[in-house]
């Protein structure tokens, strides 16, 4: 926490921490921003989330989780507040869905790869059998394309789609 005469976050003593920078305020020794957004950089990041959540709604759930995890909050409000400024419909969303078809697509690619080293050690006869190659699941059944982890049905609609092809 922030000992008094400093702020905590990451500057000289007395100066503000970068949402009281932000704010063009006095920064004050429990202030629940300073030690989460440093003098110099803070600001930049502080202002994501001003505009995307506001000060006072920022400052309540950061008070409301335990002090051992505001570094992670703080950490993941910024970090959401960056991507609804980037994508103001889907925010951090988008990315998952990203994410996850990149990696049904690189799952594909290893059961395609699989398939064929399998077919190749097939085709050199039984002198070229590998045990590893016995035991790999070669069987498309089991990945799925599709997430089943997903925020409601309204999102689940992008499993068809190319990867970065997000229809608005």
């Amino acid at each position: 926490m922030a000992s008094s005469g400093t702020s905590g976050g990451g500057g000289s003593p007395g100066s503000p921490c970068g949402a009281c920078k932000f704010l063009r305020r006095k920064c004050a020794a429990e202030c629940v921003f300073a030690p989460h957004f440093c003098a110099e950089d803070g600001a930049a990041q502080f202002a994501a989330i001003h505009k995307v959540f506001g000060a006072s709604n920022a400052a309540k759930l950061l008070q409301q989780v335990p002090p051992a995890d505001r570094s992670e909050a703080a950490a993941t409000v910024t970090y959401e507040a960056q991507a609804r400024l980037r994508d103001p419909i889907y925010g951090c969303v988008a990315h998952i869905f990203a994410l996850q078809q990149q990696v049904a697509s690189l799952q594909m690619q290893v059961l395609q790869a699989k398939a064929q080293v399998a077919q190749t050690m097939a085709a050199a006869g039984p002198q070229g059998t590998n045990p590893l190659l016995q035991r790999w699941p070669l069987e498309p059944e089991s990945l799925s394309t599709q997430s089943s982890g997903c925020y409601s049905d309204m999102y689940c609609g992008f499993g068809d789609q190319e990867e970065g092809s997000y229809t608005r």
